[in-house]
C-alpha cells in the first residue's frame, strides 16, 4: 500500500522559515520524481518544486531564491526549506510522488497535504 506521510506545516510569520518533509513507502518501482505543489484558497493547484532521484530540481518562479528542495534516496523522504515566507504563500502543500519504471508504467500519488499559514 503506497502512503506518503508529510510533517512540518504551520503558522509562521512573514520573513520567516518552514521545513516540509515527506516519507513515501509502498511503492514498486522506482520514486521519481518527488515534489511538492500547493494550493491556494479559491486557486488551482500549481507545482512549487520537484527533484529526480539524480538531484535535477525543477522550480516555479514565484519560489526560485527563496525555497530549496531536497531528497534523502535512502530514506525515501524529500524536503522543502521554505525561507522568506511571504503571506501569499499561505496555502495547503502537497507532497507528489511517481512510482515509474521509467519506461512504460507512471503512477502518481499525492499526500494528503500539510497547511502552512504565513501571518502575523
Amino acid at each position: 500500500q503506497v502512503q506518503l506521510v508529510e510533517s512540518g506545516g504551520g503558522l509562521v510569520q512573514p520573513g520567516g522559515s518552514l521545513r516540509l518533509s515527506c516519507t513515501a513507502s509502498g511503492f514498486i518501482f522506482g520514486i521519481d520524481p518527488m515534489g511538492w505543489h500547493r494550493q491556494a484558497p479559491g486557486k488551482q493547484r500549481e507545482l512549487v518544486a520537484d527533484i529526480t532521484s539524480g538531484g535535477s530540481t525543477n522550480y516555479a518562479d514565484f519560489v526560485k531564491g527563496r525555497f530549496t528542495i531536497s531528497r534523502d534516496n535512502a530514506k525515501n523522504t524529500v524536503y522543502l526549506q521554505m525561507n522568506s515566507l511571504k503571506p501569499e504563500d499561505t496555502a495547503v502543500y502537497y507532497c507528489k510522488a511517481r512510482d515509474s519504471d521509467g519506461y512504460y508504467y507512471n503512477m502518481d500519488y499525492w499526500g494528503k497535504g500539510s497547511l502552512v499559514t504565513v501571518s502575523s
